[in-house]
């Protein structure tokens, strides 16, 4: 069904050439003559699809990714765009929007979907192509890293979904002329960005400045080039920038000269652009797909590993004091007499979390594998409607649970697992049921605390294995991915550096701290940022409280 809304208004001092364009409502204005254009709208998963036209199959067509921060113009940038797809002109006096201009600050975006925008219907008026334009609004607001991680997995499902998008001919990383330092919430959300493709993305990532005044950038230019943020280059080895001062919608019975000579601005920033989508050569996003599975795969697997060492580290606590309690009766244990040893035992319990569903989507899920009793990719998973669809799972098995176990034996639902430890009193025969089944009684005394030692070798080494399993992960992520270390990936290598410090391994030790060391300044700018807008929740918090 057809959901787009019937024209309630249509033009009277447009020029003729756009009265055949359906679905569009007029907008009380003076001079331009302004329409709000109402695509179709579906989904992808859930994700939000605006369409605008019919596709032709013989066309080509040209995506465009765009992120920036709130007021940087992006989605001006975005009715910029579609306006001179349908071929608008200045001398037309009309223009027509997609998407409302941003009106809210930038702790206040409340826009969380990733929004792809398609324009058909209209090639040949100026591109000889039709546009997909995905825009990310509310990257890097006050939500948090959590939010941030959504939207990454939303990409990532819209990069797989077979209705999606399979490949990008440029990310344009939207910002403004005057800038002449990148804040720590624009590096934060453009090395973000940037650390979801693979290596072959670079010729691809390009700078889109928005109210420029038509002068070489240089301002921009320097905040890319101190930002060490990777993009294509041009023959001077300098960022690529395209410029635009997109100013079309405003009125123009006043200052019309300047803003005639804004549009002179975008036009060849638009020319220039739309060129630059012809000569380029698109990147199909299977590196992209295999980088977010494996910055997917490594959160997983740290926070399974997290808990698991947890765990082996309760089970040495329990063996130790099993190994304490045998050495303190051990007259008694060769006198055969009864004795007793308190223990704190660990187990897994079942803890609900908030979840629930969009449609036949989940959110907020765990995926569990109901074998080994782990937590094999919480918190995350949002676009997976089953286990076998979640992202830790390769070839039908899960690859951060201790067994690899098909993905039948997992469930996903609004609980995790937990650790918990409950006091027990154990007897020697607890003990030597537990560690001396199989051997013969004249040996079970004299075996018992080696046993206990043995197990604990054995837990040890297994923290070991999922250490250097965890490692490898990141080893993938370097062959791969454009920014190895993105803000949340610093994160995991701070734990693998510690943990790797107490397994004396120098050489594991020395190359992660190597990887950490390479986006240390872009890292630490997103750490302090989201330090930063963490603490003016909490400042709004005690404020609405006193």
């Amino acid at each position: 069904m057809d959901k787009r809304k019937k024209p309630v208004t249509m033009a009277t001092n447009t020029s003729s050439k756009y009265d055949n364009i359906p679905y569009k409502v007029k907008i009380p204005s003076g001079s331009p003559a302004l329409y709000r254009l109402i695509p179709r709208k579906d989904n992808i998963g859930n994700l939000t699809r605006m369409t605008l036209g019919e596709k032709n199959p013989n066309k080509n067509n040209k995506t465009i990714l765009l992120v920036g921060e709130t007021g940087t113009g992006k989605s001006t940038l975005i009715n910029a765009l579609v306006n001179y797809a349908m071929g608008v002109k200045w001398k037309d006096d009309v223009w027509f929007k997609i998407v409302e201009e941003e009106k809210r600050s930038q702790s206040e975006s409340q826009t969380s979907d990733v929004i792809v925008y398609q324009i058909f219907g209209f090639e040949d008026k100026t591109l000889p192509y039709s546009l997909t334009i995905i825009d990310t609004p509310g990257y890097g607001d006050t939500r948090g890293i959590e939010h941030d991680m959504n939207i990454m997995e939303r990409l990532f499902y819209l990069f797989r979904s077979e209705d999606g998008v399979h490949e990008i001919d440029a990310v344009g990383l939207v910002l403004t002329g005057s800038v002449n330092r990148l804040s720590d919430r624009q590096r934060y959300i453009f090395d973000s960005v940037v650390s979801l493709f693979g290596k072959d993305m670079e010729k691809n990532i390009v700078a889109l400045i928005t109210h420029s005044n038509g002068r070489a950038p240089k301002n921009a230019v320097q905040a890319l080039e101190a930002a060490k943020i990777k993009c294509a280059r041009d023959e001077k080895n300098q960022p690529v920038c395209f410029l635009f001062d997109n100013c079309q919608h405003e009125d123009r019975t006043e200052d019309a000269e300047a803003l005639k000579h804004a549009d002179k601005i975008s036009m060849k920033g638009m020319n220039q652009f739309t060129n630059f989508l012809v000569e380029t050569e698109p990147q199909r996003l299977e590196t992209t797909v295999n980088v977010l599975n494996e910055r997917i795969r490594l959160t997983a697997c740290i926070q399974n590993l997290q808990d698991r060492i947890e765990l082996i580290d309760l089970k040495r606590t329990e063996i130790q004091q099993t190994q304490d309690g045998l050495k303190m009766y051990e007259r008694e244990m060769k006198n055969n007499e009864k004795f007793t040893v308190e223990v704190d035992v660990p187990y897994k319990d079942k803890e609900r979390i908030d979840g629930g569903k969009w449609g036949l989507v989940f959110y907020e899920a765990a995926t569990c594998c109901t074998v080994c009793k782990e937590n094999c990719h919480y918190p995350g998973c949002t676009m997976a409607p089953k286990p076998g669809h979640c992202e830790v799972m390769k070839d039908g098995r899960c690859t951060s649970c201790s067994g690899k176990c098909p993905a039948s034996d997992h469930v996903k639902e609004n609980w995790k697992y937990v650790t918990k430890t409950m006091k027990v009193q154990k007897t020697l025969k607890d003990v030597k049921a537990k560690y001396e089944m199989n051997k013969k009684e004249t040996e079970k005394q004299g075996n018992l605390l080696e046993s206990l030692q043995k197990e604990k070798e054995t837990l040890e080494a297994n923290k070991t294995r999922l250490l250097y399993e965890a490692y490898q992960h990141v080893v993938k992520l370097e062959e791969i991915a454009l920014n190895v270390v993105s803000l949340s990936t610093y994160v995991h290598l701070d734990f693998l550096i510690k943990e790797m410090e107490k397994k004396n391994d120098t050489e594991k030790v020395n190359h992660l701290k190597q990887m950490a060391s390479r986006k240390c300044e872009g890292v630490q700018a997103g750490l302090q940022y989201m330090y930063n807008a963490l603490s003016k929740m909490v400042k709004r918090g005690w404020q609405k409280l006193w």
